[in-house]
């Protein structure tokens, strides 16, 4: 994936809703990663120690949830159900140390993940040996790596969660059709993009490619969010560094692989999961990651998997017109979709989650 289109990405983060009342109080804690200091915020409930907490796991892009008091509405949703919760800025926003990384794996996020928790149960902080997590978009990678390497994660709330590959040929197609294209139309832009996609991952030349995306590249919408002003340089610097890093692609598709065995993964977890989804999300392939999810987690013993979908409501879990990527970057944000709130409140309450269980084991990681 381009920097290009991660940084258009990292615009379709979930943001905060301020409608909420202030039942949490909030406090600096930041933590040690790979020799830089992160900056975030521990939100506590107001009179009372918390049972346990909430990580909130980004999406893709660079943040400000600490100064912007992103997902406000959420943190305090939690907090009223004696639930503290805790959000950082990545490395180079924010407060926090370092440079921004688009291209940091999901691999390296989950190490970070592990190292926030890591922090919280050092300090001992209220609520921290019962840790569940909430994740949007990207996180759908991340959060299931957390949870193979310390498997006594109470719970996990999947917003918006991916499949087992990258999703830009979904997004692609999905808004070609939402921009006017036609069926036939929206399919020979994306036949182009795998085609040029495969030429540069194979050491294709610079005009081979140039060829092969003639059209994807003059087409409106790719051109305004997505084409790279490149040079020839350019390409192959990008290419040699896309062929050292050696990353596994699925052919069929063209689609990058970020977790490989991803299904195996999913169908380790055991502890309950929440999974919600817009039905006009055109970024992920929703119904893909539905059936993946029942066709994993699913099937565990214990109906550990919930599922609730929302129409009329896009990636966000905004209400929306289209669902396109273009709505959702040059609207204001919308509200959130109706229920989505209650739909967490009343699963966590359901599931007995806000209540610290005594006979789990200790977190731990997993050894290999």
């Amino acid at each position: 994936m381009t920097t290009k289109l991660l940084a258009a990405l990292g615009l379709l983060l979930l943001l905060p809703h301020l409608q909420a009342g202030e039942s949490i109080g909030s406090e600096r804690l930041d933590f040690a990663f790979e020799g830089r200091r992160l900056s975030g915020v521990l939100d506590r409930p107001a009179g009372r120690p918390a049972s346990g907490i909430v990580i909130l796991v980004h999406g893709h892009g660079q943040t400000n949830a600490v100064a912007g008091k992103w997902y406000r509405d959420l943190r305090s949703r939690f907090a009223e159900m004696g639930l503290a919760s805790y959000v950082w800025d990545k490395a180079g926003c924010g407060q926090s140390e370092g440079t921004y990384d688009h291209n940091q794996s999901v691999q390296s996020s989950a190490r970070e993940v592990l190292a926030a928790i890591g922090e919280l149960k050092r300090r001992d902080v209220a609520g921290s040996g019962h840790i569940g997590l909430w994740g949007i978009s990207r996180a759908g990678w991340i959060c299931p790596l957390v949870i193979e390497e310390m498997p006594s994660i109470a719970f996990w709330i999947s917003v918006s969660g991916t499949d087992d590959k990258e999703s830009f040929g979904y997004l692609l197609e999905a808004n070609l059709r939402i921009e006017g294209r036609n069926e036939a139309e929206a399919r020979a832009l994306a036949a182009e993009w795998r085609r040029g996609g495969a030429l540069f991952r194979k050491g294709g030349t610079w005009a081979e490619y140039l060829r092969a995306t003639e059209n994807l590249r003059r087409d409106p919408f790719y051109d305004a969010f997505f084409h790279e002003d490149g040079t020839e340089e350019g390409y192959r610097a990008n290419q040699r560094r896309l062929m050292a890093e050696n990353h596994p692609f699925d052919e069929a598709s063209g689609l990058a692989i970020y977790v490989p065995q991803f299904r195996e993964t999913l169908s380790k977890i055991r502890c309950p999961v929440l999974a919600l989804f817009g039905e006009k999300d055109s970024i992920v392939d929703w119904r893909r990651t539905l059936a993946l999810y029942q066709e994993t987690m699913g099937r565990s013993e214990g109906a550990l998997l919930t599922v609730k979908t929302f129409p009329g409501c896009n990636h966000n879990l905004q209400q929306c017109q289209t669902g396109g990527f273009r709505e959702t970057r040059t609207s204001p944000p919308q509200p959130a979709c109706e229920g989505y709130l209650d739909t967490i409140s009343a699963w966590i309450k359901a599931k007995g989650l806000a209540t610290a269980a005594k006979s789990r084991a200790p977190l731990h990681r997993r050894s290999r």
